[in-house]
């Protein structure tokens, strides 16, 4: 009899890919195999994101295409953010799909939807992962999150934080055996807070730099950015600084219940800039949050030109249930956000490509990833540029390249 087989696909941010990740590893060890398609596996999952309306409406519009070229008698299993959030209520509305599977539930063929068990048991931090198949990992180190921004529904079913073991967390670096890890969480440099061990993040980062030839981090709140934090990321070589801005105007953050103003986060990019000149920088940006006025826009479109980041990502506000932003005045017109959307990524695709031919006769060190494809420290995984190097430059090495052009986002090396 021939081995059963599973597809996994993946939907929203790199915390969901390790989620996927787990699954991968569970239904490896239950004897599963893994497809060559979707359309050729016996059992299709669908790890889904409930972020903001896009990513839900992207995700339903992917369990029904999979169902539609699903092979005959496969399954399909429903899981992710959208099945914690929503529960019965999405079971009912995708008859679809065989099965709906919050977190801390099993992957289960066998009802509509999965009855609750053990979550300490269950829980996929706690899961063991495959070995890495790029030269790269996503590591979680957290989950969950105890700030109640404005905006966010995350805290409502992922749940406070909860910070796992150094060990646990070791012990999954060293079973990946990347060359380069990504250590991420809703909170990454809160970590450890939630169990007594404030502050935790830094030597958690000495730990893992002392195992692997590279360590970067995704998602840092910028209040939590203090010098031993900035200090020990320059010192693991990765002066690669992700914050989670989410805007500049101080109204309209404090009506986001969030720390900073645009002064302060120029201060903090300028300071670190000043002990390391080589650090990059990405951010996000909420536009259109109730209450955001022209001059509140105009502020922000300052601040871009101000801090020169390398890289930065502008998405539209999404009224979530629940959130104490969905209870606000002050909407603004979906056309003006639109209108504001263009501008501020039009503004910011110029300020990376000149950041970009800035590069040209540079050399950097770059960890190629797969063949014609390396980065630096200045771009991470899946979300930033890449620099094209030649094909024949061997998968998982450390390369010293010498820039020859920049076109956008990408570099060409030699």
């Amino acid at each position: 009899m021939a081995e059963e087989s599973f597809w996994v696909e993946t939907l929203g941010c790199p915390k969901n890919q390790v989620d996927s990740d787990k699954l991968v590893g569970t239904l490896v060890a239950d004897g599963l195999v893994p497809a060559a398609a979707a359309d050729q596996a016996d059992v299709v999952v669908v790890n889904t994101c409930a972020f903001i309306e896009a990513a839900r409406q992207e995700s339903i519009e992917t369990v029904l295409a999979l169902s539609d070229t699903r092979r005959p008698g496969a399954r399909l299993v429903v899981t992710g953010c959208m099945a914690e959030r929503y529960g019965q209520e999405l079971a009912d509305a995708l008859p679809e799909a065989d099965s709906v599977a919050g977190f801390g539930v099993p992957v289960s063929l066998s009802t509509k939807r999965a009855p609750t068990r053990d979550r300490a048991k269950l829980d996929l931090l706690n899961l063991p992962r495959p070995k890495a198949s790029a030269p790269w990992a996503y590591v979680k180190v957290a989950e969950g999150c105890d700030r109640h921004c404005g905006f966010c529904a995350i805290p409502k079913f992922r749940g406070r934080q909860r910070s796992r073991s150094v060990e646990s967390i070791l012990a999954e670096v060293d079973a990946l055996e990347a060359t380069e890890i990504v250590l991420v969480a809703q909170d990454l440099a809160s970590y450890g807070r939630d169990v007594g061990r404030a502050g935790a993040i830094v030597p958690l980062v000495q730990a893992v730099a002392e195992r692997v030839a590279r360590v970067r981090l995704l998602y840092l709140y910028p209040s939590e950015l203090d010098d031993r934090l900035v200090d020990v990321i320059c010192a693991t070589g990765v002066p690669y600084f992700d914050l989670s801005l989410q805007h500049v105007a101080k109204r309209l953050l404090r009506g986001m219940r969030r720390w900073g103003d645009g002064d302060r986060f120029l201060r903090r990019i300028e300071s670190i800039r000043g002990r390391e000149p080589e650090a990059a920088f990405r951010s996000s940006f909420i536009v259109g949050y109730p209450g955001e006025t022209e001059a509140d826009h105009d502020l922000l479109l300052r601040f871009l030109e101000d801090a020169q980041l390398d890289w930065a990502g502008f998405f539209p506000f999404s009224r979530e249930e629940g959130t104490y932003a969905a209870g606000l005045d002050g909407a603004v017109d979906d056309a003006l956000v639109a209108e504001r959307l263009l501008e501020l990524s039009e503004l910011q695709d110029r300020i990376t490509a000149s950041r970009r031919d800035a590069l040209v006769g540079a050399t950097v060190e770059a960890l190629v990833d797969e063949p014609g494809v390396a980065r630096s420290h200045r771009e991470a995984p899946e979300i930033d540029g890449v620099i094209n190097v030649p094909a024949e430059w061997a998968t998982g090495s450390f390369v010293r390249a010498t820039v020859t052009a920049a076109a956008g986002p990408d570099l060409e090396a030699a």
